[in-house]
């Protein structure tokens, strides 16, 4: 027993080193508890010590909790100046010092400088604001090597007291053990002091991380409001120009309506009651749909819907039979309505940056006037065959989508002049065998695909000037005539194209003699075995007699 003792005594005597080295360093408050538990006044010295272990003690960090230490540091100072001349000419009071980093947050979030936004956000991190206190008091966090030791000391302590007790019990040694007791007490309450900081500390970690959350709703609410109330003056003053709009059409002709960028939800179906109406701008706004009333207006030739968050397109719209520019890009878009193929007047149509996947069946067999189409930034997976019947067609974009090809249709559009078919990426790998029947094409964009051989008329594409093949498996044309230009892929092409046709020719020339020498060689064979078939039956019919029964009538 008493070795054991001796044991312990020495594992006590090292951790109360090591927590001894860190009350003197990290914590004076807990040499003033220590030295002055008996005392229930502390002198201003005493108290000059706490200030400095309180000072700047659990401050949130202001790169982890921004908008707290914001708000933190606008509360009111928590301690007065020190009335102790050394502390008036050594270490200042503690004052909370507005961050560094207050600019730049600001700029940030304006809104923080809104009195009723910082007014919530103080209200609600009370409870910070109080903990903060107590931990200033507290004093700071002890490190984690100190707990650990604190958490041995502590259950060693609880085991020598145990003992300690058992000892009494048994031996008259009271008198000795009971001062022995008093000081594991003493060292017993500083462990469980230690502990209980570190616990308090780790609730106050928790406590800031939910306060941050808490001021960050707050401010996104201040922010929704106050575009909710930017939206509503903006829709007051949006709908004094409609209303304006509106009843100058009624008494005057308006040919030109431009509403752009005016944050519209809405159209009202009156606009399809201005008649004389040619050219309407409607581009980004907020609008979600246009009504069927736009049916009305007989007269449309330009139409822009551009940048709204259309998911459709009205019926309606294929009454525009007038309608020569329509501009629904960068929209919400899934599909095109079967009825816009009935806007025969079309010449230039935009549907890019959408989430189209295909296009209406028969939009080649009306839309014949249409020059322009761009479809890029789409999901559109093929073409349909109707595509080859635009015959006015000069310029197509449908880079980034998910074309598996061209329909063989294609190579009638012997008009079109810009191509660009990019970063369509694996799903494109080859080109119709005809493609070089576009005689009139001149820029061509097939970068960013899957095509290993360009196809054998490529050579024919006379009027090609710019073409783009990069990041391509090319294998025909080989990756060394690419880099030469345009001229050089066209004049492999048609090298190569040359050669195939000559070898192609003296392919069926062979054949076509090997033809003739079978025939001769079946004519001479079937005159032979004919000269022995007659010398056969002429034998046959003298040597042989006659069968009665072969020579009776059927």
């Amino acid at each position: 027993m008493t070795i054991e003792r001796q044991s312990t005594r020495k594992r006590g005597e090292t951790q109360n080193s090591l927590l001894g080295r860190w009350i003197q360093r990290r914590n004076p408050i807990v040499i003033f508890i220590s030295h002055h538990h008996q005392s229930s006044i502390p002198d201003s010295d005493s108290l000059f010590i706490i200030r400095q272990a309180t000072t700047m003690v659990a401050e949130p960090n202001p790169k982890k909790f921004p908008v707290l230490s914001y708000v933190l540091a606008r509360l009111p100072s928590f301690t007065g100046k020190s009335s102790s001349p050394s502390s008036s000419s050594s270490v200042p009071a503690f004052d909370v010092e507005q961050p560094p980093s207050s600019i730049e947050i600001v700029t940030q979030m304006p809104h923080l400088t809104q009195p009723g936004v910082l007014a919530s956000m103080t209200k609600a991190i009370s409870d910070v604001a109080e903990t903060r206190s107590i931990l200033r008091t507290l004093g700071p966090r002890p490190d984690h090597e100190t707990v650990d030791n604190a958490r041995a000391k502590l259950s060693e302590i609880q085991g020598f007291l145990s003992e300690s007790f058992e000892d009494i019990a048994l031996t008259d040694a009271a008198g000795k053990d009971e001062k022995r007791r008093q000081e594991m007490d003493q060292e017993k309450t500083w462990c469980e002091s230690i502990l209980k900081l570190d616990e308090v500390h780790a609730s106050y970690e928790k406590l800031l991380k939910e306060a941050e959350e808490r001021l960050v709703r707050i401010y996104e609410s201040a922010e929704k409001d106050a575009a909710a109330n930017e939206d509503s003056v903006a829709a007051v003053e949006v709908n004094e120009e409609v209303v304006a709009i509106l009843q100058q059409a009624s008494t005057n002709p308006v040919d030109l309506v431009d509403l752009s960028g005016k944050k519209l939800r809405l159209l009202p179906e009156a606009f399809g009651r201005i008649h004389g109406l040619l050219v309407l701008n409607l581009s980004n706004n907020q609008l979600e749909a246009i009504p069927d009333s736009i049916a009305g207006l007989h007269s449309l030739v330009e139409l822009d819907v551009s940048g709204n968050v259309l998911e459709t397109l009205p019926d309606s719209i294929g009454l525009l039979s007038k309608l020569k520019i329509l501009n629904a890009s960068t929209n919400k878009l899934t599909s095109l309505p079967d009825s816009i193929c009935r806007c025969g007047s079309l010449v230039i149509l935009d549907v890019s940056f959408n989430r189209l996947t295909y296009l209406p069946t028969n939009i080649g067999f009306e839309l014949v006037n249409l020059e322009k189409l761009m479809i890029q930034y789409n999901k559109i997976r093929s073409l349909p065959t109707s595509v080859g019947e635009m015959r006015s067609l000069k310029y197509l974009d449908a880079h980034f989508n998910e074309l598996h090809g061209l329909p063989d249709s294609f190579v009638l559009l012997t008009n079109l002049e810009y191509l660009n078919l990019s970063s369509n990426f694996s799903d494109l790998k080859d080109l119709p065998s005809s493609f070089g029947d576009l005689i009139s094409l001149q820029e061509l964009d097939l970068s960013n695909n899957q095509i290993h051989a360009l196809p054998d008329t490529f050579g024919t594409l006379d009027s090609l000037t710019k073409l783009n093949l990069d990041q391509n498996p090319l294998i025909v044309p080989p990756e060394e005539v690419v880099k030469e230009g345009v001229e050089a892929v066209k004049m492999y092409m048609g090298k190569r194209r040359i050669r195939m046709l000559e070898e192609e020719e003296l392919k069926m020339k062979m054949e076509s003699e090997m033809e003739q020498t079978n025939a001769g060689w079946l004519t001479r064979t079937t005159s032979v075995l004919k000269t022995y078939v007659t010398d056969v039956s002429e034998y046959l019919g003298s040597k042989s007699p006659r069968d009665p029964y072969l020579e009776r009538p059927l």
